[in-house]
């Protein structure tokens, strides 16, 4: 062999040597593996605790059940609000293997009764029970009723410290010891009891209970409350479990609702479903509307629809008397009517003195007898004053300068004409929108003030069921002395058939006044869309929210959110269908492809009659011929 052949087979050699490893070793040791993600970052094994990272945990297991479980007993442990684990590992038994055990287990049982007899001894109450359940149970798995399955239910808890472990432990020990279940730590087993935990269906710790089928299905631990009733309306699909949320609000303790949600969201989307699907069922809906969303479906569904504003056509007298029902007295409802009437003058003047507040009652009282209106006449037949009326009388008092110089704008000012008109709108329809869209923002609250007070009023005359809708409600509860009627009318509504519908996107705002939380409480239903992160701490702590429902409000999409009945709740998603959303929608882009359509269509048939006009005049031309 040549010294150059040597060399050359020596490198070859050495090539195939250096080549598999070399290679292999720099890519292994730069290869990230999913185990690396998920590992914590250190581990240490005690007799009692875990140490993962930065948390520590502990392993519980269930040694001992009560002779029956409850329906949904574990239900509160699911539903804690904690950080915890929860493994249920089932192994299924032969029904032979234990029958078999089962018929020894009998004979032992009735022995022990039957020498207890021999020797006159009193029954053993235990004895006995145990001799009922063990023939109940074994004909049961004779006649495959109920299987029988080796359960073993483990939970991990997680803290920071070892005190507030102590704490989650004591928490979930009295729970379940109130329903005599008893647990045990998994001492010296805490390794085997976090490898039972792992979502890998491996159960380490093997500490097992004997249960037959029917406790075991007690122990589901996925519970979602269904919210639905025998009648009503549809208003969302559950989110959880695809189950219909049908509720009538005039079947609950009171008929009122809060929706609140940002701007975009679908709260106007969907109370507009619900007006709509409550049309359906013979009520009446009454809207106030400050954006002028609900014109196109006042059209489409044969309401009637007024824009109240400085230069419009419809206008409400706020001196208006309703006629008195049977059961009220006329002299009630004038120093009612009074009441109110200074509660607007509080809004219209930027507030009152208790003089100016003295004098605009009795001025007030003197503008009804100046036109002869006492608490003994018959409101069906007098002729109420008006605003110009008041300030006549007004005038002509001590001390009023001020307040007749504030009140000038509106019967003399930039503002005249908006109540300085005698009423001339009828909301005798079954759907009726008044929109103050075009309202100065100055002047919303006391046209909102102002329409509530006349609905209320025409509410009184007779009993039906209606709902009233008040869109932006936060605009009524920016004064004192609006908020204080809605929330009266909240209060008062059940007694005449009425179910008031806030709608609101200023949580703060909402809330700041002190009957926004009242007006919550006084709502049978509430609804949660989607949450700014802004307001979302006000409304977690307003609605008790648990942390993961905070999330799923900051996270939902549109028409998404939280149903509220009562005292439960549950996910919700608000579904139209294709004609329902042709009508609601408040999509720019959507209303103005539909105006489009329509007017094709309107074309087409002005261009058909055409034709048929024209064939028609060619034939009598034919005829005359």
């Amino acid at each position: 062999m040549s010294l150059f052949d040597f060399f050359k087979k020596k490198e070859k050699k050495t090539t195939e040597t250096l080549s598999p490893i070399l290679p292999q070793e720099i890519y292994e040791a730069g290869v990230l593996e999913l185990s690396d993600i998920i590992a914590p970052s250190a581990l240490k094994i005690t007799p009692r605790e875990l140490n993962l990272g930065d948390k520590i945990m502990r392993t519980f297991f269930v040694i001992s059940y009560p002779r029956f479980l409850s329906e949904s007993w574990f239900s509160p442990i699911i539903n804690l609000d904690k950080m915890f684990d929860v493994s249920i590992f089932i192994h299924p038994i032969n029904t032979a293997t234990i029958l078999r055990k089962f018929q020894k287990k009998v004979a032992e049982v009735e022995s022990q009764i039957h020498t207890r007899e021999e020797k006159g001894l009193v029954r053993d109450p235990i004895l006995d029970t145990a001799y009922q359940d063990l023939e109940d149970l074994r004909d049961k798995l004779q006649q495959a009723q109920e299987r029988l399955f080796d359960v073993g239910l483990y939970i991990s808890i997680y803290g920071d410290t070892k005190e507030e472990l102590d704490k989650t432990e004591t928490e979930i020990k009295s729970i379940l010891e109130s329903k005599l279940v008893y647990v045990k730590p998994a001492l010296f087993q805490q390794e085997q009891g976090f490898k039972s935990m792992l979502p890998v269906a491996t159960d380490v710790l093997n500490v097992h209970s004997k249960l037959n089928s029917e406790p075991l299905s007690s122990l589901f631990p996925f519970i979602s409350f269904d919210l639905t009733a025998d009648k009503g309306i549809l208003y969302g699909v559950n989110r959880h479990n695809s189950s219909l949320v049908l509720f009538d609000r005039f079947t609950l303790e009171n008929y009122n609702s809060v929706v609140f949600a940002v701007a975009g969201s679908g709260k106007s989307y969907a109370m507009k479903l619900e007006i709509l699907r409550t049309l359906m069922f013979d009520t009446e809906v009454i809207v106030i509307d400050p954006e002028r969303e609900y014109e196109y479906m006042a059209e489409a569904t044969g309401g009637r629809y007024f824009n109240i504003s400085l230069n419009s056509e419809h206008h409400i007298n706020p001196f208006d008397l309703p006629v008195a029902r049977e059961d009220e007295a006329s002299s009630d409802i004038l120093r009612s009517n009074i009441v109110h009437l200074v509660g607007l003058f509080r809004i219209m003047l930027g507030g009152l003195t208790p003089e100016e507040d003295a004098i605009i009652d009795r001025a007030i009282t003197e503008t009804y007898a100046l036109k002869d209106i006492t608490p003994n006449s018959n409101f069906a037949n007098v002729n109420p004053p008006l605003l110009t009326d008041f300030e006549l009388v007004l005038a002509g008092m001590e001390g009023s300068e001020s307040l007749v110089q504030r009140l000038s704008k509106y019967t003399k000012g930039t503002w005249a004409g908006f109540l300085n008109r005698s009423t001339n709108v009828d909301i005798n329809k079954k759907f009726v929108v008044f929109s103050v869209r075009d309202m100065e923002d100055d002047l919303k609250p006391v046209a909102m003030y102002i329409i509530t007070h006349y609905i209320w009023n025409a509410i009184r005359k007779n009993l039906k069921k209606r709902l009233l809708v008040i869109d932006e409600a936060w605009w009524m509860m920016k004064s004192e002395d609006t908020a204080s009627f809605l929330f009266s009318m909240a209060k008062r509504g059940r007694k005449y058939y009425l179910g008031l519908a806030t709608i609101t996107q200023d949580v703060s705002d909402f809330l700041k006044s002190s009957y926004g939380l009242p007006l919550i409480t006084n709502s049978s239903i509430q609804i949660l869309l989607k949450q700014s992160p802004t307001a979302i701490d006000v409304v977690q702590k307003t609605f008790n929210l648990s942390d993961e429902e905070k999330y799923l409000l900051l996270e939902s999409d549109v028409g998404e959110g939280i149903f509220f009945a009562g005292l439960k709740h549950v996910a919700i998603k608000v579904i139209a269908s294709y004609t329902e959303d042709q009508i609601i929608t408040s999509d720019p882009s959507q209303i103005l492809s539909i105006k489009k359509a329509r007017e094709k269509l309107l074309a087409k048939e002005e261009s058909r009659e055409q034709t048929d006009t024209s064939r028609i005049e060619q034939m009598r031309q034919g005829f005359t011929l």
